[in-house]
């Protein structure tokens, strides 16, 4: 009698090992997955064509701190009654602090970023360091986490493959109907301007 209760315990012992070994497993391919699936192609927007109408430019200059207060304003908005949150701070470069749902969780996310002005006034931001908690993950999987659960603006495009962020500076609509495209850009030496085109028919003048 006894040699059988102990037979039945170490059956189920055998049973709850086996269950939990194969857990364990299915834990590792799943996040074995998740680091090496490929990350997708990601196309720029096309340049919007821009109105030939009469107007004026002119180049405004501005501080990182002014811009900085301007982008996190607009981030706030963004993300007003969601549950997502980060910012951006200005500094010798672009730093990206927030946080990216893991797991049924959230761990920190912090992502440097070197902007480059393009011709068409545009912005691409390359990744220069990127972390995700403790996380040892590839880059390019973490900015696909970015890409799929950080809202953005509709001007703004994550590109996991090439680790980079485009900012579409031109596509931004402003209610004034101002065309804004940036001039230059050097955060170390705090120069920041940006090119203004206002159409004459917005002032009224025809």
């Amino acid at each position: 009698m006894g040699n059988r209760i102990k037979h039945k315990k170490n059956k189920k012992w055998k049973w709850l090992f086996i269950g939990l070994l194969a857990f364990n497993i299915t834990l590792l391919i799943a996040f074995l997955t998740l680091i090496f699936w490929p990350v997708p192609q990601t196309d720029y927007p096309e340049p919007t064509a821009k109105k030939t109408e009469a107007s004026s430019e002119f180049i405004v200059r501005t501080t990182k701190k002014n811009l900085n207060d301007l982008i996190n304003a607009h981030i706030d908005k963004l993300l007003d009654g969601t549950n997502h949150r980060y910012r951006i701070e200005l500094g010798d470069d672009v730093h990206l602090i927030g946080e990216l749902p893991v797991f049924s969780s959230t761990v920190p996310l912090s992502v440097h970023l070197e902007p480059f002005v393009q011709e068409n006034g545009d912005i691409i931001l390359k990744q220069r360091s990127i972390s995700i908690g403790r996380l040892e993950l590839p880059n390019k999987k973490i900015m696909g986490y970015m890409d799929k659960y950080l809202p953005m603006p509709e001007w703004v495009t994550v590109n996991p493959k090439d680790e980079e962020i485009y900012v579409a500076v031109t596509d931004i609509q402003l209610k004034s109907n101002f065309q804004v495209a940036v001039e230059h850009i050097d955060l170390p030496s705090n120069h920041l301007s940006f090119k203004f085109r206002i159409p004459y028919q917005t002032l009224g003048i025809e």
